[in-house]
């Protein structure tokens, strides 16, 4: 009898057919239909409830606090509870319709709730998820308590209702008979961002135009079949009251935000019809001290239920989860669900299709083979070799890893990709969104101790940003450290070390000004010494040309792209190896032969990928069209090997 063999599934497989979202998301519908359900069991004080798919009560995981809007349903992250409810425990404050409570006692009643948990279990962080009114409420609750472990995440905070046009609509419900409702169309506004951005992302979605419109129509028909429940939901009364607590709200707030210390996250909607979102945003940004934004361009006042948000994704890409009192790079990371791969995966699926990556690998025995079976399975591996132009290497690279392998590679990134820098000459924030969200962290010896020690497949380049940002020339060139870094800590742990090389920047664009040409001219000089005052020097002792760690963009001109090309090495063994702390000799070897070994496989790449017949697009997208439009770029053949 043959044994039999358990195979485990590649999760990342196949990124085209990945699901577009997680299973068990609810719909607009879903929001209208709860609603209904709340409405009719409506009275009594305000109170907190669990969503039925949010009933975790895992201590490990955090406690978050919704503060609805002006609606005060508490269901407005409805469309978010089938993930959310995987890394939260989730509570829902709910304000009845006939409710009066004022502000200020919902402050209180919050602040209860917020010292009682804290008491409870005091090394759990509490987040505030607030919407409009529910982000005044969250500031108010922080600033009254500094020294609890706060954070907040604040989407369209009303803390500018003074600027906002709900003001002028306070006088005319004075004047407005009751049988008289809010026009269809201001509803819709309401709800949705922009239609036409509804109608191309519903295109890209269905597919064809005319199930693009089918669906559009049914979602406006949802809207408008459920207008009376918008109106159940705030009746005159109620909007008059609420608006009459949003100018409380905002003036009270906006007096104590000097006295905000916790972590700020806040959400801003472009096309947001009832506050001026954006501006508010920035104004909180440089209030606060612990405040970053994230811009929505194309969204609407209700923020949570669009269905392009993905407020998980979000927290993940501002590094904004944590299980304890500091962010730890690995219990606190959450691995890309498929559809979050694939998310990511399709928005850069334009590098892959324009250099069809050819990835080698090397067996146990020695053999040279396509694909990446020669990459160990189980970790701790470190991934070590050479950097290209702006890093241009890595989303091919990582994604071909997860889709093949399965492995998700943690990089060790420059710390400049995560410090949260309130200055516009730094690039934004939201840039580096997706490598953290891959899993990147900044370099540093405790980061990589934490990923070693919990077996993770690690990538290192010890060029670090004087590789990505070469000059001039200097194509394929190491600059690494003259004494080993690495080494012993991948032998601790017995790591596998990958050496590796990467080629063909200089197929896909040219370098016309560098540092050296930059630095003349007087206002990039002026620049590029501010941007690198703002970053993180790494290895403030290193001497020789990685100690230049100038951060600047140089300037290039593209390429009709070729094609990249990547060589893993032979894995080296470390564990058994005893490299003592005072012994450097064993040590500097090593490091030595990982670098001769990274040196050879760039070498092996250029001589190779002269004999590549569809190193050039033209010749790749002509056979890729031969074989039809569900040909994968990894499909194309290469050199003999």
């Amino acid at each position: 009898m043959k044994e039999a063999i358990e195979v485990k599934p590649n999760t990342y497989a196949n990124p085209q057919e990945l699901p577009e979202e997680e299973e068990g998301k609810k719909r607009l519908k879903d929001y209208f239909e709860d609603c209904k359900d709340l409405i009719k069991s409506d009275g009594g004080p305000p109170r907190w409830f669990c969503p039925l798919e949010c009933t975790s009560t895992s201590p490990d995981y955090p406690l978050l606090l919704f503060l609805p809007g002006i609606d005060g349903t508490g269901l407005g992250l409805i469309m978010h509870h089938h993930k959310l409810g995987k890394i939260f425990e989730i509570w829902c404050l709910h304000i009845p319709v006939n409710d009066r409570t004022p502000f200020t006692e919902l402050v209180k009643m919050v602040e209860t709730t917020v010292r009682s948990e804290s008491c409870r279990s005091p090394n759990r962080p509490i987040y505030i998820l607030g919407e409009s009114l529910g982000a005044c409420l969250g500031l108010a609750v922080a600033a009254r308590n500094p020294k609890i472990d706060l954070l907040l995440i604040l989407a369209n905070p009303a803390t500018s209702f003074s600027k906002s046009q709900l003001q002028h609509l306070m006088p005319l419900l004075e004047i407005i008979p009751d049988q008289f409702p809010l026009n269809l169309p201001y509803m819709l506004s309401i709800m949705k961002g922009d239609p036409l951005k509804m109608l191309m992302d519903n295109v890209l979605k269905r597919g064809s135009l005319p199930q693009t419109i089918g669906g559009l129509s049914q979602d406006l028909f949802t809207m408008s079949s459920y207008l009376h429940v918008l109106t159940d939901i705030l009746p005159k009364e109620t909007l008059q009251w609420k608006l009459r607590m949003l100018k409380t709200a905002s003036a009270s707030t906006n007096s104590c935000l000097h006295a905000v210390k916790a972590q700020t996250l806040i959400l801003c909607s472009g096309k947001d019809q009832l506050l001026p979102s954006q501006e508010e945003g920035k104004r909180l940004q440089n209030a606060l001290p612990k405040c970053e934004i994230r811009v929505f361009d194309e969204s609407g006042h209700l923020l949570f239920l669009e269905d392009g948000v993905d407020l998980v994704m979000t927290i993940k890409g501002a590094s904004f989860y944590r299980r304890g009192k500091h962010l730890d790079c690995g219990s606190d990371f959450i691995p890309p669900t498929p559809s979050e791969f694939k998310k990511i995966y399709e928005s850069h699926k334009w590098i892959l299709t324009a250099t069809s990556p050819v990835m080698l690998s090397t067996l146990e025995n020695g053999k040279v083979v396509r694909g990446l079976a020669g990459i160990p399975s189980e970790g701790p591996v470190l991934f070590v070799g050479y950097h290209m132009l702006m890093a241009i290497e890595v989303v091919p690279f990582v994604a071909q890893l997860m889709s093949e392998r399965d492995i998700l590679l943690r990089a060790l990134a420059h710390p400049a990709m995560f410090i949260k820098v309130k200055d516009s000459r730094f690039p934004d924030p939201s840039m580096f969104d997706v490598i953290r969200i891959m899993g990147a962290v900044p370099v540093s010896a405790t980061n990589l101790y934490r990923l070693l020690s919990s077996k993770s497949h690690v990538l290192l380049y010890p060029g670090g940003l004087r590789e990505a940002l070469h000059r001039k020339g200097e194509e394929y060139k190491l600059f690494w450290p003259e004494e080993s870094e690495f080494v012993r800590m991948a032998a601790r742990f017995g790591a596998k070390i990958v050496p590796f090389g990467a080629v063909g920047e200089d197929d896909v664009a040219e370098v016309v000004l560098d540092y050296n040409d930059l630095v003349k001219i007087p206002w990039q000089r002026t620049q590029i010494e501010e941007m690198t005052e703002l970053s993180m020097k790494l290895r403030p002792d290193a001497t020789g040309e990685v100690a230049n760690q100038q951060v600047y963009t140089p300037w290039m001109v593209p390429k009709f792209p070729g094609r990249f090309y990547f060589y893993f090495g032979k894995p080296i063994e470390t564990e058994g190896m005893k490299l003592e702390p005072r012994g450097k000799e064993k040590s500097q070897e090593l490091y030595l032969h990982v670098k001769s070994e990274v040196e050879k496989c760039i070498a092996f790449l250029q001589d190779k990928r002269k004999t590549d017949p569809f190193r050039n697009l033209l010749p790749r997208l002509l056979y890729q069209a031969s074989l039809g439009s569900t040909a994968s770029s990894s499909q194309i053949p290469t050199f003999e090997l």
